[in-house]
């Protein structure tokens, strides 16, 4: 700016004054001790070297930009008769010592860049840290456009020139990608994509008539339990009710298999085998526990050939159909949503199971409140005894066998089930 300029002025013609001031008194202090002895000569002395010194500086700095005093002597005014020349020569040096291929190829192979890059990106807190920036970044980018604009950059760019199979394979991936990015608060979902059928060397999408001979033919027992909880999320209503149809008939067909039982009880045992229980108070592993309780529903569900989603109006089906009792229903529902309030107040409370150690007299009050306890010791006395009557009540359902006849009734959806009864052996 002009005011700048003008302050640079000011301070160059301010330093010059100073400089021409010293330079005087340089030369009053010379002519004032010539020829004089003793320690006045070395003054003397010391004035000449200091106007010697200023002379030669201001040479050289002048005759760098100009000729001194307007006098063209040789080598002078370097800068503006040989501008182009320094250009060249400068140019020459960073080509030769700093650019060329091969110079190029050895510096960045002695740096290691990409290995630096990589053992920096492994540490998980600088990891979660990019992810989350990049995370904001694409977010802030989404937000500046509009659905219309999003989704017309979707379709023309990414979507519409593929076929129908990699078109929906990379949706799918796409979506999977927004549901488990990195943001500061954590991730939204945690979605497993090797729970498909073909583990992680399968297709993330398939056709609705390849789901359903998979179902129909090649599907194990706990991917026919998983079909119990499955419904449609979103999209097209028409597809859904198509998709809805094809889980009834799929349990229709698989609800009398002769190896529900023995495969659910082999898969619980793996089950407790890989996961153990995180102390006393942990709510999701264990027998009679949550993951327990929903197993049992998903089988009675199955071998009823019920459409019902939920815990509860599985373990009506269940009843429906003989293979529990209504006592035993009960006791179920009733340990499960138990551990469910104490799973939700542990989740609120950190990342793990509970640990009475380390949560304030706030924390148990908030526990013991949600789940109905007394104290910390009635807490754990319930949990206990939840845990060992749904257990019990599961591993006498998964020996086989009905307790009753079958009932004819109506799922949660009011559609007429029908019991399948395999008697007990």
């Amino acid at each position: 700016t002009e005011a700048a300029d003008a302050a640079r002025r000011a301070g160059l013609r301010r330093m010059k004054l100073i400089a021409v001031g010293l330079l005087i008194a340089a030369a009053v202090v010379y002519l004032l001790t010539i020829d004089r002895g003793g320690w006045v000569g070395f003054v003397n002395s010391a004035a000449e070297a200091a106007m010697i010194g200023a002379l030669a500086d201001w040479f050289a700095v002048t005759a760098l930009f100009r000729h001194p005093l307007g006098i063209r002597i040789p080598h002078t005014a370097i800068i503006p008769t040989r501008k182009n020349q320094l250009g060249r020569s400068l140019q020459e040096f960073v080509t030769d010592n700093f650019l060329a291929e091969d110079v190029v190829r050895e510096r960045v192979g002695r740096a290691q860049v990409g290995a630096r890059i990589g053992e920096w990106l492994s540490r998980r807190d600088n990891a979660e840290r990019v992810g989350a920036e990049l995370a904001r970044v694409t977010a802030h980018g989404l937000r500046r456009l509009s659905d219309e604009d999003a989704a017309l950059i979707m379709e023309h760019a990414v979507l519409r020139p593929l076929a129908a199979r990699p078109y929906y394979a990379r949706l799918t991936q796409s979506l999977v990608t927004a549901l488990t990015a990195p943001m500061p608060s954590g991730r939204l979902y945690e979605v497993d994509m090797r729970l498909r059928p073909s583990g992680r060397q399968g297709p993330v999408a398939t056709s609705l008539q390849a789901f359903q001979d998979y179902q129909m033919n090649e599907a194990w027992t706990w991917e026919h339990l998983a079909l119990t909880r499955a419904r449609p999320l979103a999209g097209n209503a028409e597809l859904a009710a198509e998709v809805e149809e094809l889980r009834k008939t799929v349990l229709a067909a698989k609800c009398a298999a002769a190896a529900i039982l023995s495969d659910t009880a082999e898969m619980r045992g793996r089950i407790f085998a890989a996961k153990t229980a995180d102390g006393a108070l942990e709510a999701k592993i264990g027998p009679g526990r949550l993951l327990d309780i929903e197993l049992m529903a998903q089988t009675c569900a199955l071998r009823a050939a019920d459409p019902s989603h939920r815990v509860a109006p599985q373990l009506r089906a269940g009843v429906r159909a003989g293979f529990l009792t209504k006592a035993d229903a009960a006791a179920l529902q009733q340990a499960y949503r138990f551990f469910w309030r104490l799973q939700v107040g542990a989740r609120l409370l950190g990342d793990r199971a509970v640990d009475m150690a380390s949560i304030g007299e706030g924390a148990r009050a908030f526990l013991l409140r949600e789940t109905g306890a007394s104290d910390m010791e009635d807490l754990k006395s319930q949990a206990e005894a939840h845990s060992a009557r749904a257990g019990a009540i599961i591993v006498a359902g998964l020996a086989g066998g009905d307790v009753a006849g079958p009932e004819h009734g109506k799922s949660e959806n009011g559609e007429e089930t029908h019991g399948i009864v395999t008697g007990r052996p």
